[in-house]
């Protein structure tokens, strides 16, 4: 709380300390949740259902400056918690509720290019191709199942990600370029592949945004420039390309994406991922989770993600399928693993009160994600169904 009161005296001070100073706009938004959550697993030999009513908050504050020439400033703070910057009630309310800085960017808009750095966000609730590349194989960790399902990237990775961003009109559409920056690996320089000074990991996303008629298109890509570390596999370069295509219709509007994936690297090291227990895992216990250890792997994985999504007025939904084939190698897995899943979310945004000055909205929210396994003739059900209803404020 002390560190929120300072950064918002600072942020006062700054937007009247004098007339030549950048004009400052704050704004930001506050939410409740009451989610109920419903989960089912089954693997042929043992079921568990877990069902929990959940009460959380979210306080998102926003800062932008305008310095002049195009050049310009912008922030977000928020609880930096790996969870979409959303706090559990528990503990006798005791949670500590902290607000970092989130995300932050500056950079120059002029009339035909712009340039960008900083931590970036990345819209992926929008934007499907960053859940493929960053979560292809569904695994379980301290915060429970995590995949390609229920918007992965927005959750555990706060919908941002450090980078330089480069974008300039092409003929009738606009060419995107940003360089990211995934991890930094400090190892001894050496004749192995990777070593020193550029063993930190990058990547690079590329898209062009057009119009042909109505209709817009935006192709993509994702590749990684060095070996790069995920939450299944390091040491890996996979690569992602695809497109989003927006078709209007009417008051309404209809989104079509489609996105392939694959990766395959003979020195990486990881585990055998799965939401449960599985015969071929070396796992480690640690409390009332099961973490999967890493060791040696030869990495061969490859799969797709379709979306289609409608949005009318304030009721948006989308249905995503993806299926994986994992081929990976280790000492402990020698089978391939095929994964499916089915991913749905519906919300309808209601405005309970709208003036200049912000607004008040209650959002009910349906999200279900369904994943199925298969080794051989052993299978693995998972599903997880959550309700939501979420009041907030936007000032």
């Amino acid at each position: 709380m002390k560190k929120m009161l300072s950064l918002a005296a600072m942020f006062a001070v700054l937007a009247y300390a004098s007339p030549a100073s950048a004009e400052i706009k704050f704004g930001g938004d506050a939410s409740v949740r009451l989610r109920g959550q419903f989960e089912d697993y089954d693997n042929g030999s043992a079921e568990d259902n877990e069902d929990d009513l959940n009460f959380a908050y979210r306080v998102r504050l926003k800062a932008s400056a305008d310095l002049g020439s195009g050049y310009f400033f912008k922030a977000m703070l928020t609880s930096d918690n790996a969870a979409g910057g959303w706090n559990t009630v528990s503990d006798n309310n005791r949670e500590d509720g902290e607000i970092d800085i989130s995300n932050f960017y500056f950079g120059r808009m002029m009339e035909n290019s712009h340039y960008m750095m900083g931590r970036l966000p990345l819209n992926s609730m929008n934007n499907p191709i960053f859940d493929l590349a960053m979560y292809p194989i569904p695994t379980s960790t301290g915060f429970g199942a995590i995949g390609i399902g229920d918007q992965p990237v927005g959750t555990y990775n706060m919908d941002r990600i450090f980078g330089l961003n480069y974008g300039t009109k092409i003929g009738d559409g606009e060419l995107n370029g940003t360089l990211i920056v995934l991890d930094n690996d400090i190892k001894d320089d050496s004749v192995a592949e990777g070593d020193g000074l550029f063993n930190d990991g990058y990547a690079l996303h590329l898209s062009y945004k057009a119009n042909i008629g109505d209709v817009t298109v935006e192709p993509q890509a994702i590749i990684a420039l060095t070996d790069v570390d995920g939450i299944v596999y390091e040491n890996v370069s996979p690569f992602v390309v695809g497109a989003n295509v927006t078709i209007p219709a009417g008051k309404a509007k209809i989104g079509l994406s489609g996105f392939y994936t694959a990766s395959d690297d003979d020195n990486a090291t990881g585990f055998r991922p799965m939401t449960g227990d599985d015969p071929n895992t070396t796992t480690v216990e640690s409390g009332t989770h099961k973490y999967l250890s890493r060791i040696g792997a030869d990495v061969d994985y490859s799969g797709y993600l379709l979306r289609l999504k409608g949005q009318y007025e304030g009721f948006t939904a989308w249905v995503d399928y993806n299926h994986t084939d994992d081929n990976s190698r280790t000492s402990v897995k020698t089978a391939d693993v095929d994964y499916d899943n089915l991913f749905v979310w519906a919300q309808y945004n209601y405005k309970v009160y709208e003036s200049a000055m912000g607004s008040f909205s209650l959002t009910p929210t349906v999200r279900y994600w369904a994943l199925g396994s298969e080794v051989g003739s052993s299978e693995t059900d998972y599903s997880r169904l959550r309700t939501e209803l979420i009041a907030t404020v936007s000032f």
